[in-house]
């Protein structure tokens, strides 16, 4: 595709190894590494993601006279709506209960990575223009597909009104964030909570390790094969057993832990020889991503100390800013991950399902918001009058 009397192209790339790393990685940049090359083409060599998974890559590329690259879409034709972890499946029913075809979609987004972020990626010295071309490649692909939407993921919140500027409808979620204040160690931040939170945060700790459990923070040149074996078996043990299929491979993982192992962090539980559970988190500039956790059977507080103890105690420990833990579970709250709001744009020609929607967006995003500002009432931290 190219842009009328200007000698830049927009090209549309059905692999990202297509695409050199480091011109990708430039536009990226360094402060979250979902969006890497490296992350990204894992997904895609492991076969975690291609056209048989419905995860068809077609990402957009923008580039100067000389073919340098000024800025890059993470973008997949979707033939459904798995792995997304931003809902439409009412859409895509009642769009194709009226005769219409949802499927497929185009979509702009980390694979099974519902980790806020850039998505329109742009190199630093790039024309001011540039993400105004990206977008207006994307909407181009989608007319000319005859697609019957594009939806952008987990922007940053200046991509989500930029989209919205643009015609886009701009969707409020909502995940769990815990923020450093500062804190020295964990009972630094332990003493930041009133001291009912406070108590059942020890509590907790203490019998999550009772029966002889020791925590293994594995990063780097720890992630050895048997290592990677051990945590693909819990990985699986709990897709089985929640959702009954993964969307990872075995070879996913070992492509990351041989490429990009110091981005990696596994919080590994072990009684004796034998690891029993494990918690897979993603290491940015200045944010710990909690991703995937695995299990095959309960253990009493164990997934909280892996999953939310342990992954503060890292952000501490190494000066990061914050751990985001997604999105379900109010337990969350009162373990000091706090509700922020995330966002999705979802660009629809049709005018007649475009308002459908964007009816359905207002009520919802009050919703949101009503549930952002209440569960903020539950904060465990410290209030005027406590202690």
């Amino acid at each position: 595709m190219n842009d009328a009397g200007e000698a830049i192209t927009l090209r549309i790339h059905g692999a990202i190894a297509e695409i050199a790393a480091a011109e990708w990685d430039a536009c990226a940049g360094d402060i979250n590494p979902t969006v890497s090359h490296v992350f990204l083409n894992a997904m895609e060599e492991s076969g975690s993601v291609g056209a048989r998974s419905g995860w068809a890559p077609q990402h957009l590329s923008f580039s100067d006279p000389g073919g340098r690259l000024l800025g890059a879409v993470p973008l997949y034709l979707k033939s459904h709506s798995y792995g997304e972890y931003v809902f439409d499946w009412g859409w895509a029913d009642a769009y194709e209960r009226a005769g219409g075809r949802y499927y497929p979609k185009l979509l702009c987004a980390v694979p099974f990575t519902p980790v806020p972020g850039p998505r329109l990626l742009v190199a630093p010295d790039a024309p001011a223009e540039t993400k105004s071309s990206l977008i207006a490649g994307m909407i181009e692909l989608a007319r000319q597909r005859k697609l019957s939407s594009l939806h952008i993921n987990f922007p940053e919140p200046a991509e989500a009104d930029a989209l919205e500027a643009a015609g886009f409808l701009k969707r409020v979620g909502q995940q769990f964030h815990w923020e450093n204040d500062g804190y020295g160690d964990f009972d630094d931040y332990l003493a930041a909570l009133n001291s009912r939170k406070r108590k059942a945060v020890k509590k907790e700790r203490r019998e999550a390790l009772e029966g002889g459990i020791e925590i293994e923070v594995l990063t780097g040149a720890d992630l050895t094969p048997r290592v990677w074996d051990a945590f693909f078996r819990l990985y699986l043990a709990t897709t089985d057993r929640k959702w009954g299929s993964a969307y990872l491979n075995r070879k996913f993982f070992a492509l990351i832990g041989e490429r990009m192992p110091e981005k990696v962090v596994l919080i590994m539980a072990k009684r004796g020889a034998d690891y029993i559970a494990g918690a897979f988190n993603i290491l940015g500039r200045d944010t710990l991503y909690g991703r995937n956790w695995g299990s095959p059977r309960e253990y009493r507080f164990l997934h909280f100390e892996c999953c939310y103890y342990q992954a503060i105690e890292f952000a501490i420990t190494h000066g990061l800013q914050r751990v985001e833990a997604g999105a379900q579970g109010p337990h969350k709250l009162q373990r000091g991950y706090l509700p922020v709001p995330t966002y999705s744009a979802h660009w629809i020609p049709d005018p007649g399902f475009r308002r459908a929607v964007a009816s359905f967006l207002d009520r919802e995003r009050e919703m949101v918001e009503e549930k952002i500002e209440h569960l903020a009432e539950f904060s465990p931290f410290r209030h005027e009058g406590d202690d």
